[in-house]
């Protein structure tokens, strides 16, 4: 029977991602002022292992996160699940265009700063995108996301 060992670079990816369970799962756990807000702390791990190791290591990291999280808090394949995922997935691309960017052109490479500003913004967009997509296809959802992003209202 075949056995599998496990790289360094897998038990690195294995602790980062444990590590952004544990704060994912204390997070859920700290009242929030509006359903659904979060500060989004793990995220925070996702963009130290992107900064240090690259995207592969944080996409890892932030998909683990996501999927071991959610079957841990009981929502898997729930409609948070889904924008859990979304939000991910929409945060792991904008990541991938910054970090790219910058390493494409030095002039506009990111801090780590701005390239967490710019994954916030781009898992609020990939969240609100899928709700209004199958959860709410409503155009008061947009309504509310230009007063997140523009405070126009």
């Amino acid at each position: 029977m075949p056995t599998l060992t496990a790289t360094r670079e897998d038990m690195r990816i294995a602790w980062f991602a444990a590590l952004a369970i544990t704060i994912h799962i204390a997070e859920s756990a700290l009242p929030s002022p509006l359903p659904g807000i979060k500060p989004g702390l793990a995220n925070v791990i996702t963009l130290v292992v992107l900064l240090r190791y690259g995207l592969a290591a944080a996409a890892w990291v932030a998909l683990l996160r996501v999927f071991a999280g959610s079957l841990l808090l009981g929502t898997f394949l729930s409609p948070t699940f889904m924008l859990s995922l979304s939000g991910a997935l929409a945060s792991l691309c904008a990541l991938g265009a910054g970090y790219g960017l910058g390493r494409v052109w030095p002039a506009a490479r990111l801090s780590a700063l701005g390239l967490s500003v710019l994954a916030a913004l781009a898992h609020m967009a990939g969240q609100f995108w899928l709700a209004y997509a199958w959860f709410i296809p409503h155009p008061g959802l947009f309504y509310l996301a230009c007063s997140i992003y523009c405070r126009c209202s």
